[in-house]
C-alpha cells in the first residue's frame, strides 16, 4: 500500500491523506482513510472503522484536519 501523504492523529483517531493519480496521470486526487487503533486481548494492536461514542469527538476533529488539507490542495490546484 502507498504512502499517506500526511497523517492526523488525537489519542487513538486517525484520518490519513493519500493522493491518487488518475490514469492519464494529468490530475491526481486525495482520499481519506479513518481509522482507530486499540490493543486486542493479546496486547496487540489493531486498528478498526468503527467507532464508539467516546471515540467521535475526535474522529470529528480528525477529519476536519483532513478536509481543511484536502480542501488546501484542490484550491492551488484550481488556481494554477
Amino acid at each position: 500500500m502507498a504512502q499517506p501523504e500526511k497523517t492526523f492523529r488525537i489519542g487513538h483517531c486517525s484520518a490519513s491523506v493519500f493522493v491518487n493519480t488518475g490514469k492519464e496521470r494529468e490530475r491526481s486526487f486525495r482520499s481519506v482513510v479513518i481509522q482507530r487503533s486499540y490493543k486486542d486481548d493479546s496486547d496487540e494492536w489493531k486498528t478498526s472503522s468503527s467507532f464508539g461514542l467516546a471515540d467521535l469527538p475526535a474522529a470529528i476533529h480528525v477529519l476536519r484536519l483532513a478536509l481543511d488539507h484536502v480542501a488546501q490542495h484542490e484550491a492551488e490546484v484550481s488556481g494554477k
